[in-house]
């Protein structure tokens, strides 16, 4: 009796709150227990028990008591972990089950009205192709993907445009919406997480907005980078990244680059990006490049079986497109296209024609004036110092180190690039490429600044 008077409750309190009121706070309530004048309800959060009290405790102990019910005040119990859980023993006598399914209906995507980005479903781990550069950032996706317990909180994706991060983004919600449809999965950009932000302080909607992020289970951010610098929108992102961690909810962020690198991003924001699994998707080399395109044309052929491409052209597109995975992809399609359409065999001199200006884009050369520029600014020493003769530490590893750049990036013979280091020997430069690469091995600090020049370098 008391569950069905509960059922009837409910669709009084939807017709007296309004619908989108009745779904983000009504719904998830779950009647426990009713006794000594006592109404106890199960909720996923405290936020949610505070709230429910304090704008419509009046209305559900009216309701209860117009039922017939005794009861002076309501009590609300939060499951551990969050989010609903199996009933707990009541205080005196058990609830039968409940009459009707709505009325304890978990919070679900559906639920939550947190609109985020669409899903590519041409995103998935197994249209995902790995290489070493990439290999543990998959691990990590697919670790996160299965939905269980994971050991890190967050995981951050960071690297340079067109390297894999969306992907493993959609992948991951692509995943979990499919095999875990119970968990709360909402992906979307930093740009749309501001923008709700924005809009719930425009409309007076903010605890609306903290409610709907804080109950979700699973939350991805993409490009984090773009609310640095903007400090409310910052704070609001401090406290749901404090609150979903408490609950053991998972976060997934990705960036362009490292926490530690984004400038105007809050130290305290900084840290606890920094506390879960930061993963750097590396620039693909050319193995995981022409495996990008082998497995593109496999499946191309499945839709155009009639397609034919010539032995060598991908591993020519593979060795001279080799800083954007997208533009790599957009140069295959349009030979699809052309090879398609006009009914030709794609070969290596129809390529060259047919992607001309893409060819030319990526053959960007690398000056050594530029390696010493981006050198001396990482370093933060003067221009004037990286060539001149001072041979103190501070001056002579980052010499060092653009001659080896130098020597990795551009053309230029060893004497030529001792000669644009105020004029060394071809003996010096050679000792200075030595020793970097005998540093690397052993100093990670090195290893890490050498990576981050040669991304600027070729970006």
């Amino acid at each position: 009796m008391i569950n069905q008077a509960w059922v009837q409750i409910r669709e009084g309190l939807e017709a007296t709150v309004g619908k989108s009121n009745y779904v983000n706070w009504i719904e998830p309530l779950e009647l426990s227990d009713l006794d000594n004048g006592v109404a106890v309800f199960r909720v996923p959060t405290n936020f949610m028990g505070n709230w429910v009290s304090r704008n419509f405790g009046d209305d559900i102990v009216h309701l209860l008591k117009s039922s017939g019910e005794t009861v002076s005040r309501l009590e609300f119990s939060v499951a551990p972990g969050g989010g609903r859980a199996p009933q707990a023993a009541p205080r005196k006598k058990t609830m039968a089950a409940p009459a009707s399914k709505a009325s304890v209906s978990p919070v679900k995507p559906t639920d939550v009205a947190v609109p985020g980005a669409p899903l590519d479903a041409r995103f998935t781990f197994d249209s995902f192709v790995v290489g070493k550069p990439n290999e543990l950032a998959h691990a990590a996706a697919r670790r996160v993907a299965e939905g269980g317990e994971v050991a890190f909180n967050p995981l951050f994706l960071y690297g340079g445009v067109g390297l894999g991060k969306t992907h493993l983004m959609h992948a991951i919600a692509n995943q979990l919406r499919t095999q875990r449809p119970d968990l709360n999965v909402v992906y979307l950009s930093a740009e749309q997480f501001m923008y709700k932000f924005v809009q719930a302080l425009r409309d007076k909607k903010m605890m609306d907005f903290k409610q709907l992020f804080r109950a979700v289970d699973i939350l991805m951010v993409d490009d984090v980078q773009f609310i640095a610098g903007k400090g409310s929108t910052q704070e609001e992102f401090f406290h749901t990244f404090n609150a979903l961690v408490d609950q053991n909810k998972q976060i997934i962020i990705s960036a362009d680059r490292a926490p530690g690198e984004i400038k105007e991003l809050e130290d305290r924001i900084r840290s606890r990006l920094q506390s879960g699994l930061v993963v750097d998707l590396h620039p693909t080399d050319y193995e995981l490049r022409l495996g990008i395109l082998q497995h593109k044309v496999e499946q191309h052929l499945i839709k155009d079986p009639s397609l034919v491409i010539a032995d060598g052209v991908l591993e020519f597109l593979a060795h001279r497109i080799s800083t954007n995975v997208r533009v790599l992809e957009g140069a295959l399609t349009r030979l699809f296209a052309f090879g398609s359409l006009v009914g030709r065999e794609v070969t290596l001199e129809l390529a060259q024609d047919c992607l001309a200006d893409v060819l030319r884009s990526s053959d960007r050369k690398i000056t050594v004036d530029e390696i010493q520029r981006k050198v001396s600014e990482h370093y933060n020493i003067r221009l004037s110092e990286m060539i001149g003769p001072r041979r103190v530490r501070t001056i002579a590893r980052p010499r060092q180190v653009a001659m080896y750049l130098a020597k990795q990036l551009t053309t230029r013979s060893l004497p030529d690039i001792g000669r644009r280091f105020g004029g060394r020997d071809h003996t010096t430069v050679m000792h200075g490429v030595k020793r970097i690469e005998e540093l690397r091995v052993s100093d990670s600090q090195l290893e890490d600044d050498l990576e981050l020049l040669r991304r600027a370098l070729e970006a």
